[in-house]
């Protein structure tokens, strides 16, 4: 089985490993929801970390960028079901059922469902469709299932439907504490633009405005910066740090290192 499969293109996923632990760095468009069958999934983003086990639902806000750390269960599989609520499905949902937000949102970005029947009931309903080969949801099956997703949700947690159905423009976010956060996370600087609620020539503006510098230059040197910090005062291998800090290989940042400070990270440690 391919890993993750999609069970309806674009709104639900299937992802399915076996025996192997996998950590990577994700940004999310859309609100998200994770139902775990298996494993253990672990977020941390710059403010929450959360790990949620088999029979656990979590629940990501969109425009955020973080770590999913996925484990599975000692000699089983990793398994988990994904549902995307796209902006236009929901916006769909609004006009359909004549819903719209009350105010803005203020909880928290991440949080887990709380279980009742009803939500675990909806789960078991598109399990099948994960775990069966070959079976496929049909688009209007798929946006009835998302639909009543949705639904349940808000009916457990009301706060939701600010959430879920704000559509206003995104809005400008403080760039310097958001950036001093996550500077560590290994993405485009074209999706930092996206999440700050910028367009790349906007994000670049006000980078060069806030820390008179260009985006690549200033992540490599923060990076590069907190890394000797880490090595010379918390006495970490530079093998153990290089992924946490945005850097693609240990040869890449080694080099990267000696060139900014004149002396490879191993001399630092020795």
């Amino acid at each position: 089985m391919i890993s993750p499969e999609e069970i309806l293109p674009g709104v639900l996923f299937y992802s399915y490993l076996s025996a192997v632990c996998k950590e990577k760095v994700c940004l999310w468009n859309y609100h998200t929801l994770v139902m775990q069958l298996s494993g253990t999934l672990t977020l941390q983003t710059a403010t929450q970390r959360i790990s949620i086990s088999a029979g656990e639902t979590l629940l990501i806000a969109k425009n955020q960028v973080g770590t999913l750390s996925k484990q599975p269960p000692p000699g089983g599989q990793y398994e988990t079901i994904v549902i995307s609520l796209q902006e236009d499905l929901l916006r769909r949902i609004a006009l359909e059922e004549k819903i719209a937000a009350n105010g803005k949102y203020t909880g928290p970005l991440n949080r887990l469902v709380p279980v009742n029947e009803f939500l675990q009931g909806y789960f078991k309903s598109v399990v099948p469709y994960a775990r069966e080969s070959g079976v496929e949801m049909t688009d209007k099956l798929g946006i009835l299932k998302v639909k009543e997703g949705v639904t349940l949700l808000i009916d457990a947690l009301p706060a939701l439907r600010d959430l879920f159905f704000d559509f206003s423009e995104p809005y400008k976010i403080d760039l310097e504490k958001f950036m001093l956060h996550n500077f560590h996370f290994n993405i485009p600087v074209e999706q930092f633009a996206l999440i700050t609620g910028r367009s790349l020539a906007g994000f670049k503006r006000d980078f060069r405005k806030t820390f008179n510098s260009a985006p690549r230059q200033w992540l490599q040197g923060k990076r590069l910066e907190k890394a000797r910090y880490l090595i010379q005062h918390e006495r970490k291998k530079p093998s153990a740090i290089y992924l946490d800090l945005g850097f693609k290989s240990l040869s890449h940042f080694s080099y990267s290192f000696k060139e900014k400070y004149g002396v490879s990270p191993n001399q630092l440690t020795s």
